[in-house]
């Protein structure tokens, strides 16, 4: 692992039908031709897992999942995700920060994958969590069951080519603050980023 690479990280559950996005786009992914310095890996619900392996040292984080916001099915959303533990919050409408609070809030997840307990033990850790971005689809159905349904299931190579593209992009001088940081804040319409139904 580069200290300075990138990590294309799956999550969900593939018992829960389009919750199994994420780890799709990174079995995709993981056969791709890929700079050295990106690593892919499914990490299914594990967030401490997840948590651990930021603490590397990884300069941007590239989360892939399954995120309902109640658009069509199978629509792509690409977010910029602030850590909470330092003030930060998710972007909703006209800008209006919305605060990522443990209860009740975007990052809350019922079946055990908590992007803020996560951050919050990188906090406790020592490490900075670097860039993180999330690229979402909504889902059909995270009903029980193993499959994608065929809206999401026809976003999967769309989304392995956004990953591609903002993985060259952040291997560029200065790619943090080139298309893709614009890219990223142009999805932050909304005023909630919930990540699963559960």
């Amino acid at each position: 692992m580069s200290p300075a690479g990138t990590l294309v990280a799956g999550i969900g559950n593939i018992f829960l039908g389009d919750d199994g996005f994420g780890a799709e786009v990174a079995r995709q992914l993981a056969a791709a031709d890929l700079p050295e310095s990106v690593t892919v890996a499914d990490y299914g619900i594990s967030g401490m897992h997840l948590a651990y392996d930021m603490a590397g040292g990884y300069e941007t984080t590239i989360l892939v999942d399954a995120v309902p916001r109640g658009g069509e099915p199978g629509t792509l959303y690409l977010l910029e995700l602030d850590q909470p533990w330092r003030g930060g919050a998710v972007a909703g409408t006209a800008g209006e920060a919305v605060p990522a609070t443990p209860a009740g809030s975007p990052f809350f997840d019922a079946h055990g994958m908590q992007p803020d307990v996560m951050f919050r033990l990188l906090d406790v850790l020592g490490a900075a969590a670097g860039r993180v971005l999330l690229v979402g689809c909504e889902p059909a159905s995270t009903s029980e069951g193993i499959g994608l349904s065929p809206p999401v299931a026809a976003a999967v190579p769309e989304a392995v080519r956004l990953v591609r593209e903002l993985v060259r992009e952040s291997a560029r001088p200065g790619g943090q603050d080139g298309q893709s940081g614009r890219r990223a804040a142009a999805g932050r319409e909304q005023s909630h980023v919930p990540w699963h139904t559960g």
